[in-house]
């Protein structure tokens, strides 16, 4: 008798956390290509500044939500957790449709971060349960790859939606609706482990805990969290402060690109949303092979260097091509420019999700939610910092400060890759 063959529900569970992953970065970056608009602006009675505190006050709620998020999906599973998570953000951009004023706009979005916090960190910890060892880098990089096919999608729909078809209300109530839906696909293909969905057989189970310890059963009494190995641990502080770094940089493609390229290169807005769709959808090119690269390196060179090394070298190619943009006056090369500056970044982004899950143990979620946090406390930052800098320093109208910045934050990130180490963990391995 032939060997049972393992069935492929593995693969269906990263498909569904990819597409929540799309969703995700659609409804995020969408408010970047709104906000620039003239009309968005003067119905709502904003300046600049007050529109970049809209943005940052996203960042600060994502910031603040990651650990607690990341608590509850590690306590009572993903499946009902991101379902929540995925209806809750969904109201919130159509509530956002709705705003009247300052005031409401930036509550809206606070509701929308804190709701969004919850996405990646649980994503993280559903690859570690329903993906081999060897293949965590690759999944991570698929899932983190649907962020991006998302964002990359944001400009260039949200700018024909609003050019062609409806205003700026109506497609963020397009938008909250269509998260609705994906938030029940999520809920009726989604089982919290490979024990526990009915189409995974005993083959497929034993292929996903190869080089890995069964998983505790969510719900079960837990171990103490190790929130002592986790503040003493010196990699850990430096993988938050490489995130940090790093979402100083990558922050701006998302944020003020499309305003730099109406008000500074004098594109017309059809063009920057097809301009900042392709910076973003170089960052896809980079996630793939990140993925592959990072497993790649961990078979040739040991864990720790093979998580280390596509952080390090990504981080400072992303400093030369921000530093390049002081230099380069078409529009189309500072493209380029921030084009490499999205592909390095996604390229280490497998990287720093399967270091997680290689010291997180079965408290990954909360723990990626602890560095998503402090990455996310320099991305509320750049949204508000950038108007500041370019209003006190930027004398000569070029946003050259603005680079200058970006290109800062990476090479943090780049010094802080160096003392990264995967082979020591921090959660229990169960």
């Amino acid at each position: 008798m032939s060997p049972e063959k393992p069935t492929q529900v593995r693969h269906t569970i990263v498909a569904v956390t990819t597409m929540t992953a799309v969703l995700l970065y659609l409804d995020r970056v969408c408010i970047a290509e709104i906000a620039k608009l003239d009309e968005f602006q003067k119905t709502l009675g904003l300046t600049k500044q007050e529109t970049g505190y809209v943005m940052s006050a996203f960042f600060f709620a994502y910031a603040l939500g990651q650990v607690p998020a990341g608590w509850l999906s590690d306590k009572f599973g993903a499946r009902g957790m991101m379902s929540f998570y995925i209806a809750l953000w969904s109201l919130c951009t159509a509530l956002t449709g709705f705003a009247g004023g300052f005031v409401s706009l930036v509550i809206a979005r606070m509701g929308f971060g804190l709701a969004q916090a919850g996405a990646y960190p649980a994503s993280n910890g559903l690859v570690r349960l329903w993906t081999p060892l060897a293949a965590r880098g690759k999944a991570s990089s698929i899932v983190s790859l649907g962020g991006r096919l998302g964002g990359a999608i944001a400009p260039a729909l949200t700018a024909w939606l609003l050019s062609d078809l409806l205003g700026w209300r109506a497609v963020l109530l397009l938008y909250g609706v269509s998260g609705l839906l994906v938030a029940g696909v999520f809920w009726w293909l989604f089982r919290n482990s490979p024990v526990d969905h009915p189409m995974c057989n005993e083959a497929e189970r034993r292929l996903i805990l190869e080089g890995s310890p069964a998983p505790a059963a969510v719900g079960t009494a837990a171990p103490r969290f190790p929130w002592r190995e986790l503040l003493c641990s010196w990699s850990m502080w430096l993988m938050c402060v490489l995130q940090w770094g790093v979402n100083i940089g990558w922050v701006f493609l998302v944020s003020w690109l499309p305003t730099y390229l109406k008000d500074v290169k004098g594109v017309d807005p059809r063009t920057a949303g097809m301009m900042s769709t392709i910076v973003l959808l170089s960052g896809m090119v980079g996630m793939l092979v990140g993925g592959w690269l990072t497993d790649w390196l961990v078979q040739r060179v040991g864990l720790r260097w093979g998580r280390a090394i596509p952080l390090i070298g990504t981080k400072f190619a992303a400093v030369l091509a921000y530093l390049a943009c002081l230099w380069l006056e078409s529009p189309w090369a500072i493209v380029a420019a921030l084009s490499l500056v999205a592909f390095t970044t996604d390229l280490g982004v497998p990287a720093v999700w399967a270091y997680i899950q290689d010291v997180g143990g079965r408290f990954s979620s909360t723990i990626f939610g602890w560095a998503n946090m402090w990455g996310n406390f320099g991305a509320a930052l750049t949204p508000a910092l950038i108007p500041w800098v370019l209003e006190t320093y930027d004398t000569d109208k070029n946003w050259h400060e603005a680079f200058l910045l970006c290109a800062a934050g990476f090479l943090v990130a780049a010094v802080a890759a160096f003392g990264i180490n995967a082979d020591k963990t921090i959660g229990s391995k169960g």
